[in-house]
């Protein structure tokens, strides 16, 4: 199976391409390998946080802090205790 390919010019500054270049011959790529993989990362980053946006978004607080406030099951684990930041700002609520 072929992917699709387009190409597209690029204009760097030539320090930037200098460092690119440098990198990319460090990970044993070509440049066009490392700015596509940058690329790549960056957008899945980007559709990453857009969807923990969109999940927050839907969040039912009342019913995670009714869960949360239960007396019932195990204490949490280490490090999955309630963050201090969380449980002051439900203070002042």
């Amino acid at each position: 199976m072929k992917t699709k390919v387009s190409a597209y010019a690029l204009r760097l500054p030539a320090s930037l391409k200098a460092e690119a270049e440098k990198l990319a011959a460090e990970d044993g790529a070509s440049l066009n390998q490392f700015v596509s993989t940058a690329v790549a990362e960056k957008v899945s980053a980007l559709r990453t946080a857009q969807y923990f946006a969109d999940r927050k978004g839907r969040a039912d607080w009342a019913a995670f802090d009714r869960l949360m406030s239960r007396d019932t099951g195990e204490p949490p684990r280490a490090g999955d205790e309630i963050p201090e930041e969380y449980a002051r700002s439900k203070k002042k609520t």
